[in-house]
C-alpha cells in the first residue's frame, strides 16, 4: 500500500489527469480492504470505510 501511495503522490505532483489518480485510489482501495480483512481488525475496517467514502465523494467531482 505504501508503493501505491507514493505512485499516487507522483502522479499528482506530475499534474496528471484525474482519471489516472483515481484508478489508483481505487487500486489502494483494493488493497487496503484485503489488508484489513486480514490484518486490519476494527481500526482497518474504520479506515478503509472513510477511504471509500473520501474516494465516492470526489468521483463525483471527476
Amino acid at each position: 500500500m505504501l508503493e501505491r501511495l507514493e505512485r499516487i503522490e507522483a502522479l499528482d505532483r506530475m499534474g496528471a489527469a484525474p482519471v489516472e489518480i483515481v484508478a489508483e485510489l481505487r487500486a489502494l482501495l483494493e488493497e487496503a480492504t484485503a489488508w484489513s480483512r486480514v490484518e486490519g481488525g476494527d481500526a482497518g475496517e474504520r479506515a478503509v470505510g472513510e477511504l471509500r467514502s473520501a474516494l465516492s465523494g470526489d468521483m463525483i467531482a471527476v
